[in-house]
């Protein structure tokens, strides 16, 4: 078999027996097709390159200027792409098991404040209540639901725009996510968020989207909701750059956390698989427990 359709057999096997998503095969195939690339350029195939190769690549990405997270997100796909070509019995050997990942210090998550959020809230409410031609107006509308549900629940924004009006149950009191890995979970939704959804809905025309548009997949794209919320960032006069769909979803972790919420049921709601991918947000508890040790410590400065 060609690289191509080494790669394709791979593709269609994460497609149909793992359930990942559109996006991420897209990215594979982009990143294998790098590397495939890479790897012809030494007069090598995928199926005998060595372990040398690999780091070659890695080493070849660093010189272009691709970060040390970027480079192993790359590498992440190489080394899923080796062990199918393993499993498959098409190679007796995988040449990633030796290579060493791309470390980066983990950047901590944006994260906008309470009152920053609450900006944002109050101006979407306030335009979704004006008078406005009917397109705008539903716009406005659905902007300010994207904008409660997002902070309400810290969906990630693919599962948000792609809900369907059957994911909400219990008179908009839950929702039935699928997130990756087709992985179904209940995420419960604040008071204010179920109102819009409600009001949201009964304004709807049949049909089984929640946020229905015009597009091939028949719901409103994440391009054309992050485009909206940095525009209505600008006019609450908060800077565009540091807004988007994934920063409220880290302000939803990293407040809860703050307000006192179990680390378990944060990583639980934001359908993490792994509870070290949700500790990143743990960063807003230093100045907590800080004070905490400062107010309570019986050897702290100031206390007798």
């Amino acid at each position: 078999m060609s690289g191509g359709h080494l790669i394709g057999a791979f593709l269609e096997m994460m497609s149909a027996e793992r359930g990942a998503a559109s996006n991420t095969i897209e990215a594979y195939s982009r990143d294998l097709a790098d590397y495939a690339g890479f790897v012809a350029g030494r007069k090598q195939t995928l199926l005998d390159c060595p372990a040398d190769t690999v780091t070659l690549w890695l080493d070849d990405l660093k010189a272009q200027g691709l970060s040390a997270s970027s480079s192993a997100r790359r590498l992440s796909a190489v080394r899923q792409f080796h062990k199918f070509l393993c499993a498959d019995g098409l190679r007796g050997d995988d040449p990633t098991r030796i290579v060493a990942s791309p470390k980066a210090r983990r950047a901590l998550p944006k994260v906008l404040s309470v009152a920053e959020v609450d900006r944002l809230l109050s101006l979407a409410e306030t335009e979704a209540g004006l008078s406005a031609s009917p397109q705008k107006q539903m716009s406005a509308q659905r902007l300010y639901v994207l904008l409660e549900m997002l902070y309400a629940t810290g969906l990630r924004v693919s599962e948000l725009v792609s809900l369907k009006r059957a994911a909400v149950m219990r008179e908009a009191a839950f929702l039935t996510v699928v997130g990756k890995g087709s992985k179904e979970r209940i995420v419960p939704m604040t008071d204010r968020a179920r109102d819009a959804v409600r009001a949201w809905i009964a304004g709807l025309e049949p049909g089984p989207w929640l946020f229905p548009a015009k597009g091939e997949a028949g719901y409103l794209s994440r391009q054309v909701f992050a485009r909206d919320l940095k525009d209505l960032a600008a006019r609450a006069g908060i800077a565009s750059a540091r807004v988007a769909p994934h920063v409220l979803r880290h302000a939803f972790a990293s407040h809860l956390l703050a307000g006192g919420a179990d680390l378990r049921v944060v990583q639980m709601l934001l359908g993490h698989a792994d509870i070290s991918t949700t500790q990143i947000y743990t960063h807003v508890l230093d100045e907590k427990l800080r004070n905490l040790v400062e107010s309570h410590h019986p050897l702290a400065e100031g206390r007798s």
